[in-house]
This record gives C-alpha cells, sequence and structure tokens, in this order.
C-alpha cells in the first residue's frame, strides 16, 4: 500500500464503497461511535452508508436503538443502545473534566450538579421527555446571555454521568429522556483496559488504514494510553508501513473492489474526515480551509475516488431539495453532469425530488 491508495482503502473499511443491507443501527454499531452535533447531516452520514432513508433513521434514533450522546470528545456522538454503557463508562471521565470546568465558571461544583441531577431524574421519570428549555425552566435556571453555556454544561454532565440521553424528536426540537428508561443497563462491565481494547479494535477494523495519532484524535485518549491498546490488540489487526509511518488496519478488509471509481456526497462532519488526526490522505492541504475551518466546522464535501474535491449544501423546500455545488477547481459541464449523477442516493434518502443548481 502507498499513502495515495489510503483514502480508498478507508472508503471500504467505513462502508462508503458500495451500499450495504445493514441497519442505520448496525452501522453505528460498525464505526464505534459517528460525531453528530449536527443532526440532520449526522442522519445522512448513517443514510450514506446504507439504504435506510431518512424517516427510517429517525425511527431508529426516537426508538432508542441509537443514541444521541455527548461521548469520547465534548461533542454530540451517534452510538448504538449496545455500545452506550461500556462507551460512558470508559470515556466519560476524561470528558467530564471539561464540563466540571465550564460548570464551575458559573459556580457550580460537583456537588451542586449531583443535586441537579437529582431533580433532572424527578421531572423525566416515567418516559416523559422534555427539551433543555423546558428542563431549565422547571430547575429555574435562566440564562445571563447568548452565549450562556450552563445549561447545555448541566446537561452534558447528566449525560456522562449516564443519566439522560435524547428522548423522541418533539417536532424539530430535541429533548432529553432518562438514559435507563431507553437502554437496560448490563448487568457487567468492562476494565478500562478491555474498554481501551474493545474501542481501539472497532476503530480501526472501521477506520483504517489509521495511525495511533490518528486512533488518539477519535478517542480523545491520550498517545500513551492509546499505544497500549494497540498492543493489546496487536495480533488481531494488520499493520502497514507508510512513509515511515505505522498504518493500523482491520484483518479481514478485502482488496475487492477497493479502487473502482465512485463518487460521494458526504455530510458534514463525516468520519471519512473528522476521525483522523491529520486528513492529506483525503483532501490536499491547499483545500483543508474550504472543507473545514481551524476551530472545528466540517463543510459537507464532494468525494471522487477518495478524494475531496468540492463542498455542496442543500437547502429543503416544500416539494423539493435545493443543492448547491462549489469545486475546488473548474469543472466541464460534461462532467458535472456525471458527479452529479452521485446525488441520487441522497435523493432516495430524503424522499423527494432534488433540484441541483
Amino acid at each position: 500500500m502507498i499513502h495515495s491508495e489510503i483514502s480508498h482503502h478507508r472508503l471500504v473499511s467505513q462502508k462508503l464503497h458500495k451500499t450495504t443491507k445493514c441497519s442505520p443501527q448496525e452501522i453505528v454499531h460498525y464505526l464505534g461511535a459517528m460525531q453528530a452535533q449536527d443532526y440532520a447531516m449526522a442522519k445522512w452520514a448513517v443514510g450514506s452508508r446504507c439504504d435506510a432513508s431518512e424517516k427510517e433513521i429517525e425511527e431508529t434514533v426516537n426508538s432508542g436503538k441509537i443514541i444521541r450522546t455527548h461521548i469520547l470528545r465534548p461533542t454530540w456522538h451517534f452510538v448504538s443502545a449496545d455500545d452506550i454503557y461500556w462507551m460512558l463508562d470508559l470515556s466519560a471521565p476524561q470528558v467530564k473534566k471539561f464540563t466540571a470546568s465550564a460548570a464551575k465558571k458559573y459556580g457550580f461544583d460537583s456537588k451542586k450538579l449531583d443535586q441537579i441531577n437529582t431533580s433532572i431524574e424527578k421531572l423525566l421519570a416515567g418516559n416523559n421527555h422534555l427539551t433543555r428549555d423546558e428542563i431549565m425552566q422547571e430547575l429555574d435556571i435562566k440564562k445571563t446571555s447568548k452565549e450562556d453555556f450552563l445549561s447545555a454544561a448541566i446537561m452534558m454532565n447528566a449525560e456522562l454521568d449516564g443519566l439522560v440521553c435524547n428522548g423522541k424528536m418533539n417536532g424539530k426540537q430535541i429533548t432529553y429522556a432518562l438514559l435507563e428508561e431507553r437502554v437496560e443497563r448490563p448487568n457487567t462491565k468492562l476494565t478500562k483496559e478491555e474498554g481501551l481494547a474493545k474501542l481501539a479494535k472497532r476503530y480501526f477494523e472501521s477506520h483504517g488504514p489509521a495511525t495511533l495519532l490518528d486512533f488518539s484524535w477519535w478517542s480523545g485518549f491520550s498517545p500513551t494510553v492509546c499505544k497500549l491498546a494497540i498492543h493489546s490488540i496487536a495480533s488481531e489487526l494488520n499493520s502497514v508501513e507508510i512513509e515511515n509511518q505505522t498504518y493500523w488496519l482491520g484483518s479481514d478488509l478485502s482488496n475487492e473492489n477497493i479502487f473502482r471509481e465512485s463518487v460521494h456526497f458526504l455530510p458534514a462532519f463525516d468520519e471519512i474526515l473528522i476521525s483522523y488526526k491529520t486528513r492529506e490522505a483525503s483532501i490536499l492541504v491547499e483545500h483543508q480551509t474550504k472543507a473545514f475551518t481551524n476551530n472545528g466546522i466540517f463543510k459537507p464535501i464532494i468525494m471522487e475516488n477518495g478524494k475531496v474535491i468540492g463542498t455542496w449544501k442543500r437547502t429543503i423546500k416544500r416539494d423539493h431539495a435545493k443543492i448547491e455545488t462549489l469545486f475546488f477547481n473548474e469543472i466541464k459541464n460534461s462532467k458535472k453532469e456525471i458527479l452529479f449523477e452521485a446525488i441520487k442516493p441522497f435523493e432516495n434518502y430524503l424522499e423527494t425530488k432534488i433540484i441541483i443548481e
């Protein structure tokens, strides 16, 4: 394997090279965790890897088979219900350092947050699903400014304590529910070492080829901790040396169809870019500022043969969706027509007509 081939192998490992028969929950379980702060785009991240519609994915989230919560890093992720507890046990202590610091700025220490958790539990008991604003209103916690992060820190803390997670959507509003009322807590727990090994294996099998630093970035754990985790499962993975760098990948990654031509319209914050520390394998350095910002905002991207060639955005209308594209380099209209054929899966996913402008 050479460096230019890494992106092709990642398309395969991330189940993007061809549509699978997997369910939405199976896709999320396979990838471990999928960044999901942009809820609409996160649903398409799942939909782009299977043949489920947006409505079907929304139903899976509403049913509690896919959980949306803060995990691994201080941002939302989709996690399969059968993974939520061991991943929380593993990663919550490190992410809580962030929420504790944020809450402390408003005079909320761990004791006060525990007291609030008790109140939240009473509010949501009995499958009561409330929005964050509704919860804050019941707690009599008022915003001090538009930039007020206190309510977010309170709910993140409750998520990381395994108390709450996403509830059913209330129209377009996200709600919270008690986690144990959505997903039964298992009787056994993994040790930290077992959890790290499981997380590392899941990551490299679903995201490889990837490096130690890629895994460290994605998981939120230090390179030292990640190195030990990789060492514990090294015999279960394959590895390749590329330009004096070790890349790890699943032992059963097939070479079949890896290098067939492909075009993908992928969502903002998709795992194909965001799950790696460095992204030169998939996007040239000179184009990176056009696809994502230094403060972590990722745009929807257009990929051709594993390389990012432009960005796109969608506007949902009453009877159609409008798609606008911006290519990094000038492209002939005849070539655009071929590229635009790749929007068909998104059209099927939305179950509405798409107009490209």
